[in-house]
């Protein structure tokens, strides 16, 4: 495995607050969500979910403990495989995003 990889993906969490701030941001995204779909009883585009997933496991991911590099970087590649499910879907099938 490249160096990079290990660096990056495989490193230390950042730490609990990084993490928190991530996990508020995907708490949000749910939040609005859940609010377009009850409140306004619309359903709004799917692209709110799958950001708030990967913002949710990227969150879990910092907020680890510094020794669990390994779960910390698969959550975080299952993030950016979420993210980039996304980036493809809004290639090739958007109408599935903007619902």
């Amino acid at each position: 495995m490249p160096s990079i990889i290990n660096e990056i993906v495989f490193s230390e969490p950042s730490g609990r607050s990084f993490g928190v701030v991530q996990l508020c941001g995907a708490f949000v995204l749910f939040s609005a969500y859940g609010y377009y779909a009850v409140v306004a009883n619309s359903l709004p585009g799917s692209g709110a979910l799958f950001i708030g997933v990967g913002a949710a496991l990227s969150g879990v991911a910092e907020s680890l403990p510094n020794n669990r590099r390994r779960a910390a970087g698969v959550l975080r590649l299952t993030a950016l495989a979420v993210l980039g499910s996304l980036f493809a879907t809004m290639a090739f099938a958007p109408e599935f995003i903007t619902g």
